[in-house]
């Protein structure tokens, strides 16, 4: 592996939770010598401001559901600029995602099209917004005692039915009741944050589980509300993007002993709220 970006080659990489700080040393090797970048809309200012000055910034990112450009619009350009052209060798290409970019960043579609068409590649990791935010506020996600099983997904509508005409659904499913000894981490929940914790009740989740959404995670303007399922609301939780964490091994209490402070946590804001939960 070399350390600058080679031409002709796309690299897949994860630009993490949104902290320039948390960046790998590969990722930001990487933003200071492609030719071309490739942003997700969820990619922070202040990670694409390590870019080479030289580079050309296209941004591809996609949000609520309207996109400013396909995915097949996104292969074409991977494609475009990393091909050679008239016997020269074609560009670097960073295709930057939030996050980890093998984590709900359409990956292997993009692996799919980059082999398809020949085009070298390199996938680059990142760190999760699950991880940032667990590391942030001093809680694992796992746990001996309560927590064997660490689960990612996502929310999505489902179609509306008479009995159900707002319902939310997880991606991927289970059959049965949520596993009790397990976390569960929920990317771009959506903002009926009400309806969702209803649908896990019903499904069996303790009404009183723990659960912290966390908007904008490891930015400045990250805010964490910390709650149960049983009382958490729309108004509640702070501006997209949004993760939330359910599940008893987040418990602040069971990590540090009984009246230990909570750790303070760089970047939160503090306000009240009015769902019976805490923001810090």
């Amino acid at each position: 592996m070399t350390s600058a970006a080679q031409s002709g080659t796309v690299y897949l990489v994860g630009a993490g939770p949104g902290d320039p700080e948390l960046l790998t040393l590969r990722a930001l090797r990487l933003l200071q010598t492609a030719d071309v970048i490739l942003p997700d809309d969820l990619v922070s200012d202040a990670v694409l401001a390590l870019a080479s000055p030289s580079a050309l910034v296209v941004p591809v990112g996609k949000r609520c559901g309207q996109p400013r450009i396909t995915q097949a619009g996104i292969h074409e350009l991977m494609l475009e600029h990393a091909s050679p052209k008239d016997g020269k060798p074609g560009r670097s290409v960073v295709r930057l995602k939030s996050g980890d970019p093998l984590i709900f960043g359409r990956a292997g579609e993009e692996i799919a099209a980059l082999t398809a068409a020949n085009i070298p590649f390199e996938i680059v990791p990142g760190i999760t917004a699950a991880f940032a935010v667990a590391a942030a506020l001093k809680t694992p996600l796992t746990d001996r005692g309560s927590a064997s099983k660490l689960i990612f997904a996502t929310a999505h509508h489902a179609a509306p039915s008479p009995d159900h005409p707002g319902r939310l659904e997880l991606t991927p499913k289970w059959e049965g009741a949520f596993p009790p000894d397990a976390t569960l981490v929920i990317y771009m929940p959506g903002r009926r944050f009400r309806i969702l914790a209803d649908e896990l009740i019903a499904s069996g989740v303790d009404p009183q589980t723990p659960c912290i959404a966390v908007s904008k995670a490891s930015t400045p303007e990250e805010l964490v509300h910390r709650t149960t399922l049983a009382a958490l609301s729309d108004d509640a939780v702070g501006p997209a993007p949004v993760v939330l964490l359910i599940g008893q091994a987040i418990q602040p209490d069971r990590h540090r002993g009984e009246g230990f402070p909570l750790p303070p946590l760089p970047h939160h804001r503090t306000s009240g709220s009015a769902s019976g939960g805490s923001r810090i």
